[in-house]
């Protein structure tokens, strides 16, 4: 079968003119996607800058809840039959030899108990999660240093669910939450937990 011949086959010139506009066509794309990078560097960059202040601000935001709440603790927990006599704000507790080390938003001491409260502008699950952990490791750091005291936990939120606040609640934790001018505690269902 003999083969078929194009009508006007391609020149030389044809060719090289096709290849010619190839070429540009993927230089403009190259551009074209170097601006993207770089378009997509500065909007990284302004979504850090955002996040970073916006941590910023919930974190001042969490500072003053911590010390709206923490003076009047004491008192509030005295209607529950506790009577802490001391409330520290920002303790912090380290065992470089155990390798234990954590941070309490507001924590109420007397001789036999103590409670650790965490703070939170928006308290998630992951937050209750979180803190019985650090009550594990309360009792851990407790035991290290032969302190014989039961420990108690309580979460404190300006903004929570009411899911989030029945898990707090059924993982034994009291819940602290705003009322007005004021606060509110709810105890945990049943018994509260004691690590």
């Amino acid at each position: 079968m003999p083969a078929t011949q194009t009508a006007n086959p391609p020149t030389f010139e044809s060719v090289w003119a096709g290849f010619q506009e190839f070429r540009e066509g993927m230089q403009e794309f190259r551009e074209g996607m170097i601006e993207l990078r770089e378009s997509q560097k500065e909007t990284d960059r302004q979504m850090k800058e955002y996040n970073k202040r916006f941590g910023e601000f919930t974190r001042r935001f969490g500072e003053v809840v911590e010390y709206m709440i923490a003076p009047n603790l004491l008192k509030k927990f005295r209607e529950y039959g506790f009577k802490f006599h001391e409330a520290m704000s920002d303790r912090v507790f380290s065992d470089d030899d155990n390798d234990i080390s954590f941070e309490v938003d507001i924590f109420l001491q007397n001789g036999d108990k103590a409670m650790l409260v965490e703070v939170k502008t928006k308290l998630t699950t992951e937050d209750v999660k979180d803190h019985i952990v650090r009550l594990e490791k309360m009792r851990v750091y407790a035991d290290l240093h032969s302190d014989k005291r039961t420990f108690l936990g309580a979460v404190a939120g300006v903004v929570m669910t009411s899911n989030v606040k029945k898990y707090a609640l059924e993982q034994g934790f009291y819940v602290i939450e705003p009322s007005g001018e004021t606060f509110n505690i709810i105890p945990p269902s049943g018994k509260p937990k004691e690590w």
